[in-house]
């Protein structure tokens, strides 16, 4: 017959039915842990310190407590195509302006020259004509009619009232355009007369000859005309003190009591005389022709070739293919 277990034996359970209770025993939450796998073991050449570092794992894990992410469709919000760049911008506007604008400018120096040609030969048809006598009252209204026509008035000149307008450049010499009042028969009848250009050095009458001052009765020979403008550089004329940069016809005309009217005298230009009038101080009066400028053939090339040359660079510029690093798609701002 076998010894009677002690009671400790009864108490300590053994085997599968031991492990059964110790497992009953043991908190859930550290049944359900999982195992962290084990760290391979170092080699036998791995110094005493390998032995006791642990490697652990460093992944994050996926938090449950983060918002789901803001997803929209691309069937909602579809990207734009967009090209890098701002091919038509005010850089190719002001292009295309240029040569537009050239090709009108140059339509209008066209019309320019036919107006400036029909004007020319209207002058010229005048002063092939036989010269008027200057009638004793003057319309200053009908002058701009009879521009550039020969007319010829007798009378005296008043050279007590004479007016230097100048500078005035002749063939690269400083002088000055002699203005005087030719004071004809009756009333209220005097003219100016420009009776043309004396150098510097004979402004003043003292310095002239008598030939240079006829005395008596003289009859001038010129052309009817309207005097230059004064321009944005020449200075304002002072009358008080007879100094004159510009023809001011009626300002002229008050200060010496004469008609608002304007002749210039004119002379054959031949040198030799020419030169022998300069040296005495005799003014040496414009020669009959007309002497408009007419350069609107040279406008006219120019604004048209502009135009032609800008016509290509638009037509360049816009037909140029873009290249595929100038292209790009630029997605939606809620993307």
């Amino acid at each position: 017959m076998p010894p009677p277990l002690p009671i400790t034996a009864l108490l300590r359970p053994s085997g599968l039915a031991a492990q059964t209770c110790l497992r009953s025993t043991v908190c859930p939450r550290i049944l359900s842990r999982p195992r962290v796998p084990t760290a391979t073991p170092p080699s036998s050449s791995a110094s005493p310190r390998d032995y006791s570092t642990r490697k652990f794992h460093t992944t994050p894990r996926a938090r449950a407590s983060e918002p789901p992410p803001d997803f929209i469709s691309i069937v909602d919000n579809p990207p734009d195509l967009v090209r890098a760049g701002r091919r038509h911008g005010p850089g190719l506007i002001i292009l295309a302006l240029i040569p537009i604008t050239a090709f009108a400018l140059g339509t209008w120096q066209v019309q320019r020259l036919g107006w400036k040609t029909d004007l020319i030969a209207k002058f010229e048809d005048r002063l092939v004509r036989d010269p008027l006598p200057l009638p004793p009252k003057i319309d200053p209204e009908a002058v701009a009619e009879f521009d550039y026509r020969r007319v010829y008035a007798t009378g005296r000149f008043r050279h007590d009232k004479e007016m230097l307008i100048g500078p005035r450049m002749w063939d690269g010499e400083q002088g000055y355009m002699v203005v005087t009042p030719l004071e004809r028969e009756g009333e209220g009848t005097t003219v100016l007369v420009n009776r043309g250009w004396i150098s510097k050095d004979m402004g003043d009458q003292r310095k002239r000859p008598a030939s240079a001052l006829p005395r008596g009765e003289v009859t001038v020979e010129g052309l009817l005309r309207e005097p230059w403008k004064k321009n944005m550089f020449t200075p304002d004329n002072r009358p008080d003190r007879w100094e004159f940069f510009f023809p001011d016809v009626h300002q002229m005309a008050e200060l010496t009591g004469s008609q608002p009217v304007w002749i210039e005298a004119t002379l054959d230009h031949e040198f030799f005389r020419v030169m022998d009038l300069k040296s005495k101080g005799i003014p040496i009066g414009r020669a009959a022709e007309v002497n408009l400028r007419n350069n609107h053939a040279q406008y006219i090339f120019t604004w048209y070739g502009l135009a032609f040359a800008t016509s290509i660079m638009l037509w360049m510029v816009v037909k140029k293919p873009p290249s595929d690093v100038t292209r790009r798609v630029r997605m939606n701002k809620h993307w």
